[in-house]
């Protein structure tokens, strides 16, 4: 019975959607993606994005992309830019369905009117105070505007004269006439328009009155055609506000609004208050900042578009709200990875080996596969010689027990190469380990000995001519997980240990060409993805998308 209950609430929007074809209420599905551009999208968008490009596609029917720039105080252009880039890149294709909020004004503007002549909205000089004090509570009913009954006439010139900038920001509203004993607070006469001088991206200066989204919002969809108005459930019980406008403007096959649950990920920031901060204080290095869930952050980081719609699907789509492990999250771009990419060897802590019985100066090309589980990927040619890096941690002077790896008088295996048998080691004068003796044997190639000896250690390496210097960033969550995401004070808990960079990093030469956003499996280390900002082609730099392994466990049914 659960499982039965759970494949309705993950369908339960498509349902809707299909009772309304069916009835005939309407003939086609028509959905939007509405950000407002006052920051970078994140984590969370992403979800609204799929599922409303995924409901058009599903119905053959259109997918609009529309700003809801209503707001000039904190919205700019660079957001505008940053969101469809973050749109195309999830792969959903407005194609030629892209629209402003700000396109609208003068239809907004006209449907203000229309409410104005029908009684059904006035102009108030109440200040701010005032109009919250009016408003009641959530148990007491609120009281009339003193302004609630000037004529059709008066307010019609009121509101002109704001059009014209004859009122100060904050001197004039014009309210929507509803009921202010409404159980619903937002049926209580609810602001419509507001003064504000302010220059904006698209329309300029051309407007001193803006409208409050509540009013704007219902009046896009509707002039778009938006059959199906999908939203997270905060705007649940903004919706009969939302009929109501759409009712008494006279639009004649209005949208309908539906709600869902949003995604929650644990342990993120996704607050556009507390990233802003974060990018002025410098703590991050902007709005996709790998350690960072905006989109643009994942993307810089090397998540994949397959990898977020994977995430959303495992989420579904549900009326109660709940929080998702950000463990789902890195499984899903571990699933996605694992068997596209190659799997190369890079070494992030470097010390010298020098195998002392190979010849000098002679290089050669082991034949490596790319990748285990995908024959596809072919094989690669990797250079071996003489003197090559291994990881410091893949040696120990005295190791412990069951320790495999290189210590004196062990042999290992170098991956896809050679056995080879450590000697003796070299000290500076601080006792600091700076170079590791070996010998190899030549009837080994390939990691395999002919006499049937078995080795318990496999290493990495890379050949140190042909090494690729490269500097490697690795990511721990931004925010300290044992103590919460937020202190008392509503300041976020940082955790200083979020980022460690390693500049003394080498990789192997198949990947000397990489360009940003390229990424590989480097072995034993994690997946790791070429960084688009600061990586160049002399000097590359790498950002570990995830760890190899998790504990984390995709839920069964």
């Amino acid at each position: 019975m659960d499982n039965e209950k759970e494949i309705v609430s993950k369908n339960f929007i498509e349902m809707e959607i299909e009772k309304d074809l069916a009835e005939g209420v309407y003939d086609t599905v028509c959905t939007r993606f509405p950000p407002e551009p006052n920051g970078y999208l994140h984590i969370g968008h992403a979800k609204s994005i799929l599922l409303n490009y995924g409901l058009a596609k599903k119905y053959n029917g259109e997918f609009h992309m529309r700003f809801d720039d209503t707001n000039p105080t904190k919205e700019r252009e660079e957001f505008v830019e940053s969101i469809k880039a973050d749109i195309q890149w999830l792969g959903a294709d407005w194609k030629e369905h892209l629209y402003f909020a700000s396109n609208y004004f003068d239809q907004m503007y006209e449907a203000a009117i229309t409410l104005i002549k029908k009684g059904k909205a006035y102009c108030s000089d109440l200040t701010a105070d005032q109009i919250r004090e009016y408003r009641g509570t959530l148990t007491e009913p609120g009281k009339d505007d003193p302004n609630c009954n000037r004529s059709v006439e008066e307010n019609l010139q009121i509101f002109r004269d704001m059009k014209d900038g004859k009122y100060e920001d904050g001197t004039m509203v014009l309210r929507a006439r509803i009921d202010m004993a409404s159980p619903n607070i937002n049926m209580r006469d609810p602001i419509l328009y507001r003064v504000a001088h302010m220059h904006h991206h698209n329309t300029g200066d051309k407007w001193c009155i803006y409208p409050m989204y509540d009013f704007a919002h219902p009046i896009e969809d509707a002039i778009e055609g938006i059959t199906h108005s999908i939203c997270t459930l905060e705007f649940e019980d903004h919706r009969p506000l939302y009929d109501w406008v759409v009712r008494e403007v006279g639009f004649e096959k209005p949208p309908r609004q539906i709600e869902f649950a949003k995604m929650y990920l644990t342990n993120v920031v996704t607050g556009k208050r507390y990233i802003k901060r974060l990018v002025e204080e410098g703590i991050v290095d902007g709005w996709d900042d790998p350690r960072l869930v905006s989109i643009a952050a994942l993307r810089r980081r090397g998540f994949t578009p397959e990898s977020i719609a994977k995430f959303v699907d495992l989420c579904g789509v549900s009326k109660s709200n709940s929080s998702v492990d950000y463990a789902m999250l890195e499984y899903c771009i571990r699933e996605d990875l694992k068997t596209k990419k190659s799997r190369v060897m890079a070494v992030l802590n470097p010390i010298k080996v020098v195998i002392d019985n190979y010849p000098e100066g002679q290089v050669e090309y082991l034949d490596v596969p790319n990748n285990l589980e995908n024959e596809e990927l072919g094989t690669r040619q990797v250079p071996f010689a003489r003197e090559i890096y291994i990881d410091s941690d893949d040696f120990m002077e005295e190791p412990p027990k069951k320790y495999f790896r290189m210590f004196p008088g062990n042999e290992v295996r170098l991956m896809n190469a050679y056995f080879v048998k450590c000697n003796s080691f070299v000290k500076d004068e601080n006792g600091k380990i700076t170079e590791i003796h070996c010998t190899y044997d030549p009837e080994s190639r390939g990691g395999n000995s002919p006499d049937g000896r078995k080795v318990k250690g496999t290493i990495h390496w890379v050949a140190c001519d042909t090494a690729v210097p490269a500097t490697i960033r690795l990511y721990e969550n931004i925010v300290d997980e044992e103590a919460g995401v937020y202190n008392e004070d509503g300041s976020l808990n940082l955790n200083p240990n979020s980022l460690t960079v390693l500049d003394n990093c080498f990789v192997e030469p198949s990947v000397a060409d990489a360009v940003a956003y390229d990424s590989f499996q480097f072995v034993r280390q994690g997946f790791f993805c070429v960084d688009a900002k600061d990586s160049t082609k002399d000097h590359l730099v790498f950002n570990r998308i995830v760890s190899l392994k998790s504990s984390y466990k995709l839920p069964t049914a």
